[in-house]
């Protein structure tokens, strides 16, 4: 496996080494002038029935599906606030539990459509589009269309689709994921497992830096790892990013998306065989010039807006500068009243599942005897779904200095489907936070495993990624697949249909006959993970094969 060095990773390694215990028993493995002596009593007080109400209450309709800047944003953080409040945690900015996010809110008239050739595409039908721009009107004329493959330059890997491109005022279609997807007997990148480069959001920072106009990535949804109702409630109405400097200059004029089919009436059009090209693509560094244009108008209206991020703290004992970080997040898709019927995105899996546990975690360590050693705060954050934007202003401008940030434990989408024998680790084989994590499902008689599908990239797309950028070792892990028993079996066999084909849809409602058994569970595990690392002796670090290390 070659070493991926990405332009904003870190590269030096502190040469940290965890320490842990591997004893089944619920018992503290630490210090014992710091271990609390009734770990083992709140542990087990972490129950099923303690994470309905919070799940249900996050994602009522009240909340109106907690959209950052709306009032679901006001009671959502003012929820929190009580509940942290009740379980002893304090604020965790200065006096406040809130750290403000200077958001730019842009919403892109939906009146558009697409011209490549003498084809028109029909906004969500066929293609997405916005502009990170803050220009009232921006357009693209008769852009010259390049096929740019993956639209990968990573110099680790000896690929460079832009090789020898000079894309300036040009339009680049570019392929979802990465080259190994595909191939993975080629020994390409990371085989099936998506690397950073296969995330939508690098294409888009690569075609900037490119000097590319505009950029459109073509969906696939195996290769995508979610279908284009996905990308078409996902990319439109308000659009959020984080206020920039330059106005978004820098960025492309319009990043879009094109559906399959219409990529491939694109490619007809322009001479060319979509199957074709793209298997050129996948064998090495690729680029095809398709002698026909695109033009588009994207109208914004765009405002400045403040969101914020939640953060409450527990003090360490003895080394209360020294934190272990939990994160989550508590925005969702907020709701939308050009449909018919229901129009709230309530978000109960994603993420009121995760938020929940945060609650739950919190009275746990709020009902130790003694708090750990180093202090244990909880940040969650705001605007995750429009691109992980909470969680990279605070890694950008941390409350907590990010070298007295000991490590990062994320909870997002939690396990609705039972109690399991494994735990998934998404990203594993990264740090040395798997040592605790493995001590952890031990004890309930588990094992990890890889996840199920890490062709998605699911560590590049939750809060967690902020940190790893930053350098701090960061975890995600959950219930894996494997039921717990046949009863266990039967109904997530049921459920599963459902929570998978409700992601970022309306219909993703809290439901009172959901097992919780699988997010008690795993919050059983986390709550010991960070404990431990709260106690530990010495700071967790990166796998030396890892792309993330420490300064």
């Amino acid at each position: 496996m070659k070493k991926i060095l990405l332009p904003f990773l870190v590269t030096t390694s502190l040469g940290l080494t965890a320490c842990v215990d591997t004893d089944e028993s619920v018992t503290p493995p630490n210090n014992p002038n710091t271990a609390s002596s009734n770990f083992s009593e709140v542990y087990n007080s972490i129950d099923a029935e303690l994470f309905h109400p919070p799940i249900k209450t996050l994602a009522s309709d009240e909340f109106e599906g907690r959209l950052p800047t709306t009032i679901g944003e006001k009671k959502t953080l003012d929820y929190l606030t009580s509940e942290f409040k009740k379980a002893g945690f304090q604020p965790g900015n200065g006096d406040s539990f809130l750290q403000e996010v200077a958001l730019m809110e842009i919403t892109a008239d939906p009146d558009m459509y697409l011209k490549i050739g003498d084809n028109q595409f029909a906004y969500k039908k066929d293609m997405v589009a916005s502009s990170k721009r803050e220009q009232a009107e921006v357009s693209v004329n008769n852009s010259e269309l390049v096929f740019v493959g993956y639209g990968v330059n990573a110099p680790e890997y000896d690929w460079n689709d832009y090789e020898g491109l000079d894309v300036k005022g040009k339009t680049v279609v570019i392929l979802v994921n990465d080259p190994g997807f595909e191939n993975p007997d080629s020994g390409k990148f990371q085989g099936t497992t998506m690397t950073y480069y296969g995330r939508w959001s690098y294409k888009y920072e690569e075609a900037s830096r490119q000097g590319a106009t505009a950029a459109l990535i073509v969906h696939e949804t195996a290769p995508a790892s979610y279908g284009w109702s996905v990308v078409a409630n996902s990319w439109s109405g308000p659009q959020y990013g984080l206020v920039s400097k330059d106005g978004g200059a820098s960025r492309v004029s319009m990043e879009g998306w094109l559906t399959l089919d219409a990529a491939k009436k694109v490619f007809t059009d322009a001479g060319l065989d979509f199957e074709e090209e793209k298997a050129k693509a996948m064998q090495g560094p690729y680029s095809k010039e398709m002698d026909i244009n695109a033009s588009i108008t994207v109208k914004n209206k765009f405002k400045k807006s403040k969101s914020y991020n939640f953060i409450a703290t527990l003090p360490g004992s003895e080394l209360p500068n020294e934190h272990v970080i939990y994160t989550a997040h508590w925005d969702h898709l907020g709701k939308d009243e050009s449909l018919d019927g229901d129009q709230i995105y309530n978000g109960a899996h994603d993420n009121a599942t995760g938020t929940a546990a945060a609650i739950v975690m919190a009275n746990a360590f709020g009902d130790l005897n003694s708090a750990p050693k180093r202090s244990v705060t909880f940040l969650i954050v705001t605007a995750e779904e429009q691109g992980l934007l909470g969680s990279k202003y605070y890694a950008d401008n941390p409350v907590i200095p990010i070298e007295q940030t000991v490590a990062n434990i994320n909870m997002d989408a939690m396990n609705v489907l039972g109690k399991t024998k494994d735990v998934a680790v998404v990203g594993m084989g990264k740090s040395e936070m798997e040592t605790y994590l493995e001590k952890a499902a031990t004890r309930q008689g588990r094992h990890l495993t890889q996840e199920d599908r890490p062709e998605a990239g699911y560590y590049y797309r939750s809060d967690h990624f902020s940190f790893a950028k930053q350098g701090v070792p960061a975890l995600y892990a959950k219930g894996g697949t494997e039921p717990f028993d046949e009863a266990t079996a039967k109904y997530r066999k049921r459920m599963k249909v459902i929570v998978t084909g409700c992601y970022h849809q309306v219909c993703d409602q809290y439901r009172d006959n959901w097992d919780l058994s699988g997010i008690a569970q795993d919050t059983q595990m986390l709550f010991e993970v960070g404990y431990d690392v709260a106690n530990a002796e010495e700071w967790p670090g990166w796998k030396e094969e890892s792309e993330f290390q420490r300064k």
